[in-house]
């Protein structure tokens, strides 16, 4: 798959094709319906699917300090565009200056005379160019005056909902992350690097991976999940807690996972987590023992969990 910042930075000899746009965060299963249209549509035609993207987040510029919780990184998110076998990604800077230009300018500079589609496939709500002014029936008409065809695919709605990045964040924030799951297609991830913390927990039996999270990341709720840890694709059972640690008086909130059957180094390393189910809230106990009492019941209760659902996410 080919990759590129900027569109100005477009190949010359690229050839065009199908274009889908959008910030596509999660590349949940809605996004998944459009991408998927365009990629059929391209490749039905003989031509590359590509998708323009962007980052930031918009909202970080047109509104700061508004930046939403993220469900993918970009390197994740570019990942995932590549298994919906999406030819090209362009990744576009939104600035200041970007978030000023007009739908026209958008249409005519960008798309015709640097992305060069035969067509361009968006969701039916898709809006562009300075204040949204853009919106997809503007789409048509400066399609058909650019000679290029548009396609708006129509969202996907459950429990009388549409579905979208802003509901499944809301989900994780609840701690529902089997609902958040069903909305991916996947169990939601939470990346970073593995960091020092306290070191109490091998003390105890269960030394756990302090995870340093991605600026902006989704995490969940405070609690204890069953899910995966992945370091360079390969995935690990594991037990995920989140919060302050309150039986030892923390005020830090901390994301941090026992992997099961796992003896290695990972300090330092890459790593992220995959939330399958929420085991229960995070409790404050009277002691000690009564903590790692209530751990072996949370990875019990992991390991029956992940047994069932690690081959099928």
């Amino acid at each position: 798959m080919q990759r590129w910042r900027e569109v100005r930075n477009t190949p010359d000899d690229w050839p065009g094709g199908v274009v889908t746009i959008g910030f596509f965060d999660g590349v949940h299963r809605g996004h998944q319906q459009i991408i998927a249209r365009a990629v059929e549509r391209a490749h039905r035609a003989g031509e590359p699917a590509l998708v323009l993207t962007f980052d930031p987040h918009p909202a970080e510029v047109i509104h700061p300090g508004s930046h939403p919780a993220l469900l993918t990184t970009p390197e994740f998110k570019v990942e995932l565009l590549e298994r919906l076998g999406v030819d090209a990604v362009c990744v576009q800077s939104f600035t200041p200056e970007f978030s000023l230009v007009s739908p026209e300018d958008f249409v005519h500079d960008m798309l015709r005379r640097q992305l060069r589609p035969s067509a361009v496939v968006v969701g039916e709500n898709f809006t562009y160019g300075h204040r949204a002014a853009g919106n997809l029936e503007s789409l048509r008409r400066s399609g058909a005056a650019e000679d290029f065809a548009v396609e708006g695919v129509r969202l996907i709605r459950e429990d009388d909902h549409v579905l979208s990045s802003t509901h499944i964040r809301a989900r994780i924030a609840e701690g529902d992350v089997v609902t958040a799951a069903r909305a991916l297609g996947r169990d939601h991830r939470v990346e970073g690097t593995v960091v020092h913390g306290d070191a109490r927990g091998r003390t105890i039996g269960y030394p756990t991976a302090n995870l340093e999270t991605t600026r902006y990341a989704a995490v969940p709720a405070d609690g204890v999940y069953a899910g995966h840890a992945v370091r360079s694709g390969d995935r690990y059972p594991a037990a995920i807690s989140i919060g302050t640690n309150p039986t030892f008086d923390g005020t830090d909130r901390r994301v941090e996972a026992y992997l099961l059957d796992f003896d290695d180094d990972l300090y330092g390393a890459r790593l992220a987590f995959e939330f399958t189910e929420r085991l229960r809230p995070t409790l404050r106990f009277d002691s000690v023992g009564d903590l790692v009492t209530q751990m072996a019941a949370d990875v019990t209760a992991t390991r029956k969990i992940t047994a069932v659902t690690g081959s099928q996410r």
